[in-house]
């Protein structure tokens, strides 16, 4: 085993230990099936489900399902944690059909896109060894679970509150911030589906707001999940406002905005109308005029 494996399996057994961590906190003062705790059951399933998909993947040496993955496990689970949970109210299905819609919406964008392109680049070093390739997959788990950590918890709380105003605040925020998201990404998609448009940059629509809308969109939608879960949470469960914390720090300081940032500098970098999109274009807050 080489040193990137080594580290590969070390950091799948940290996802692992973190989950367990989240799920032992979220599980309290929530729902039981059989005794056990449904919200820790459903990480559990979070993390088979792409261990199962992995196995004829790395055989395939594809990674073509990776993201369609990923998103049917929030779905399935979200819909198991709905019909497990007794007496899950107008919140919880609410915050259910959120999850849902924002998966289907964007688990159905990334598998077209990479049925398109027939590949992801990010995966050519990684699926040819069998560590690295599995870390990605309990990676994914550990995103799943973060991610939907708040909802869930909110679903399966034994404690209800009726539809007060957090609930359609967190509602209004959640409609901004996947209205802009799904703008942005049709707005990309289009722009380079036109083949006038090859090998530039966008800078119309939303894109002349911020050189990365769709991000602001998923920390939106996300922060108004947070604030719809936040009157059932209780004692341990208030560990999941990790959730919007985790996607803003992934989207802004890890494999989000660097990289794309980083990329782009590299392809139209010193290009006079590439860098005055630049210096004048915030990074993920969009400008006003």
């Amino acid at each position: 085993m080489n040193e990137k494996s080594r580290k590969a399996l070390i950091s799948t057994v940290i996802a692992v230990v973190v989950a367990v961590l989240i799920a032992l906190a979220g599980s309290q003062g929530g729902s039981r099936i059989g005794g056990f705790p449904v919200f820790a059951l459903g990480v559990a399933i979070a993390f088979v489900l792409q261990w199962l998909v992995f196995i004829p993947s790395f055989k395939a040496q594809t990674e073509k399902f990776y993201d369609l993955t990923g998103a049917l496990t929030y779905i399935s689970i979200t819909v198991f944690l709905v019909l497990a949970s007794p007496g899950v109210d107008a919140r919880g299905m609410v915050l259910a059909a959120m999850v849902v819609l924002w998966a289907a919406r964007l688990g159905s964008f990334l598998f077209l896109r990479i049925s398109k392109h027939g590949k992801d680049d990010r995966f050519d070093e990684l699926k040819g060894d069998f560590f690295r390739f599995l870390n990605t997959w309990t990676i994914q788990g550990l995103w799943v679970v973060l991610t939907a950590a708040l909802a869930w918890v909110a679903i399966t709380s034994d404690r209800k509150v009726g539809l007060d105003g957090f609930f359609w605040v967190g509602l209004l925020v959640w409609a901004a911030g996947i209205a802009i998201e799904t703008v942005a990404d049709l707005q990309k998609t289009r722009f380079k589906d036109d083949p006038a448009n090859k090998d530039r940059f966008i800078s119309t629509g939303l894109w002349s707001k911020s050189r990365h809308p769709n991000y602001f969109g998923e920390i939106t939608l996300w922060v108004g999940v947070a604030i719809m879960a936040l009157p059932v949470l209780q004692g341990w469960q208030w560990a999941a406002l990790v959730s919007p914390v985790f996607v803003a720090l992934l989207l802004i300081k890890g494999s989000g905005v660097p990289p794309l940032e980083k990329k782009a500098d590299r392809k139209w970098g010193g290009q006079a109308e590439y860098e005055a999109y630049k210096k004048n274009t915030p990074v993920l807050v969009p400008k006003l005029k």
